[in-house]
């Protein structure tokens, strides 16, 4: 029987007035990639950003690694050191090189020597193709690149899951093929991941369930072939027509 890593129950957040999440009910086993997709608004990225605790839910529950980071006397910061995040944006520090932009959380959060945490660094680096790279500073580096600096960050911090926030949607279209490379061999090796994203053959391809968000709910979960190959639920199937067929006339639907 496959181990749960991410277990979220009646999960609620709402900023005022607006309900963004209205009820979410997710179970992810170890290993397991999870593709979340849905229209702009929907809640993706917010649910994304409650299972480390960056938007404080408004009720349900949510645990991690068999952590209750909801539980009001979690040790937070304990439990976010074992869930790495990928943004849209790289997020590294601009006035650092990249092996320090990897070196300096480990030190300062997992008290790494600083010999230890170079040679981790160094060896996230090589994974992500970027070994080259490490005595640059982010300016010199594509936004390909920063992305997968990004990526080798936090895979510095030794994550059992992994949370992507369309890590994609600000790269130029060529550049795009080089990190999804990187989270495809992260995959292969096993990582447990949480992947929001509008690419949908990445989908298709990766993950083991797909997850359909509209509205501030799950509409429809499965595996990828079914939910973005074969959907039931009319909102998916409108959704992915305009996706997946850009001769699609309807309203436009950003992703």
């Amino acid at each position: 029987m496959s181990e749960t890593c991410v277990e979220i129950t009646g999960l609620k957040k709402s900023f005022g007035p607006l309900d963004v999440l209205k009820g979410i009910d997710l179970q992810v086993n170890r290993g397991d990639v999870v593709c979340i997709i849905g229209p702009s608004g929907s809640g993706k990225s917010t649910l994304l950003r409650c299972v480390n605790l960056l938007e404080e839910p408004n009720g349900g529950k949510i645990v991690v690694n068999g952590t209750e980071l909801t539980d009001p006397d979690v040790d937070i910061d304990r439990a976010r050191t074992k869930i790495g995040m990928v943004f849209q944006g790289f997020n590294l520090f601009s006035h650092l090189n990249v092996l320090a932009n990897l070196t300096v959380a480990q030190r300062k959060v997992l008290k790494r020597s600083e010999q230890e945490s170079k040679r981790v660094a160094l060896h996230n680096l090589e994974r992500v193709g970027l070994s080259e790279k490490a005595y640059s500073m982010p300016a010199q580096l594509s936004g390909g690149q920063q992305q997968r600096a990004a990526i080798a960050r936090a895979l510095s911090m030794n994550p059992e899951v992994m949370l992507f926030d369309e890590p994609t949607s600000a790269l130029d279209p060529e550049l795009v093929g080089d990190v999804l490379g990187v989270m495809r061999q992260l995959a292969d090796e096993g990582m447990t991941m949480l992947v929001v994203t509008h690419e949908m053959q990445f989908a298709r391809e990766v993950a083991d369930k797909v997850i359909f968000m509209d509205g501030g709910y799950i509409v429809e979960e499965g595996p990828a072939a079914e939910v973005i190959g074969n959907p039931q639920e009319p909102r998916t199937q409108e959704f992915l027509a305009r996706v997946l067929d850009p001769t699609h006339h309807g309203p436009s639907d950003p992703v």
